[in-house]
């Protein structure tokens, strides 16, 4: 591990170099700020979002060939991130929040606002945000860099909540088989992705609970990069799936964030820590909610959401495991919906989200409307 973080660390400061030398030189791209939908409460936002060079990335669209796909995808990964540069978040009682870009060119802002911006949709405030000061080493003068982040804020008649894995729990992604899941990612973009059978009106049913308005506020937490963020929002928008958060993962090497359980190693370990943190935020941030889950067999989820409901007694109403068809991976899924089964907390293993929605409908989450066949 100490050679690994040692190569992340040569790796890191040779980029920051050509990125530098780049910008003096007239080479670089003109900068990009990224703000990334977040959320919050009345009294607190968290804003997370990059500062990079524009990655010249063209607009996607159902006719994209794959190789056309490729070359956006490697020209997402191969960006050229911007550290050490100010930004500042302002908010309309007039207070001003400063923050730095990180080494990966990330920012992560917690804001304590006197008064909710106007909303810009429902649910949703926007926190301009704009570039102040770049790192002395560029050598040029400040452009003018500005986005606007977008912080989701539940409405006190929220009944509960929904955190949803991405891979393979919305849409296929193979995540058991690694050649084919970077296939998959590398060769695709937001419209030759294809959600589940009925899985986006299953949720579009959790947003609206029993009272049929869409108070209940929804989190993705996923282990795909920040790199894929535009593509899935993208995704996310073109089938109608409720917006919220995308709460994904740095790619760069790290150390899990917490002590994985026995059994889990590796690149397993840091998937588990990623989204068991971001989890416990939500949870925290909102004391008051309970939650649905949802995930698949494929990878993690059911531990990781058996660790939650330690964690958070009373908080999970039920948990919607989709069954990716590897038996090996179900069995290890059977013991924790019998362990959860004692403790009150009924977890499924789905075929598909017609089960699901049932159950849900049987539990009083949603209404008995039945998911329309053949629909996304």
């Amino acid at each position: 591990m100490k050679l690994l973080d040692a190569l992340s660390a040569i790796t890191e400061w040779t980029d920051h170099l050509f990125t530098r030398t780049a910008a003096r030189r007239g080479w670089l791209r003109p900068l990009q700020l990224d703000a990334y939908r977040s959320y919050g409460t009345a009294h607190k936002f968290y804003i997370k979002g990059r500062l990079l060079a524009d990655r010249g990335l063209a607009v996607q669209t159902a006719a994209d060939s794959r190789w056309r796909n490729f070359r956006s995808m490697v020209r997402r990964f191969n960006s050229r991130e911007i550290a050490g540069a100010d930004l500042v978040a302002e908010l309309p009682d007039g207070s001003q929040h400063l923050v730095t870009t990180d080494d990966e060119g990330y920012f992560t802002l917690i804001i304590e606002p006197q008064a909710l911006p106007t909303p810009e949709a429902y649910l949703w405030y926007p926190v301009p945000v704009r570039l102040t000061r770049l790192p002395a080493a560029f050598r040029v003068p400040l452009p003018q860099v500005q986005a606007s982040a977008k912080v989701l804020v539940p409405p006190a008649g929220a009944e509960f909540g929904v955190i949803s894995d991405l891979d393979d729990t919305v849409f296929e992604t193979r995540a058991t088989n690694v050649l084919k899941m970077l296939a998959r990612t590398l060769l695709s973009n937001a419209y030759s992705r294809l959600p589940f059978v009925g899985v986006a009106d299953f949720y579009r049913r959790l947003q609206r609970g029993r009272t049929g308005r869409p108070d209940n506020p929804f989190f993705y937490v996923s282990s795909s990069p920040w790199n894929l963020y535009d593509v899935l929002e993208e995704f996310m928008g073109l089938h109608e799936m409720p917006p919220g958060p995308l709460l994904l993962r740095d790619l760069s090497i790290a150390r899990p964030k917490a002590p994985p359980p026995p059994g889990v190693t590796g690149s397993a370990a840091i998937h588990f820590a990623h989204k068991l943190h971001e989890i416990d935020d939500i949870l925290t941030t909102y004391p008051a909610l309970p939650f649905v889950l949802c995930g698949d067999s494929g990878q993690e989820d059911a531990r990781i959401y058996r660790e939650v409901v330690r964690r958070h007694p009373g908080r999970i109403r039920a948990i919607y495991i989709r069954d990716v068809q590897v038996p090996e991976r179900a069995l290890l899924v059977g013991p924790i919906i019998e362990e959860l089964g004692r403790e009150s907390v009924p977890m499924l293993l789905v075929p598909d989200y017609a089960t699901a929605a049932l159950h849900a409908a049987r539990l009083g989450i949603i209404d008995a409307v039945p998911v329309a066949a053949g629909k996304a």
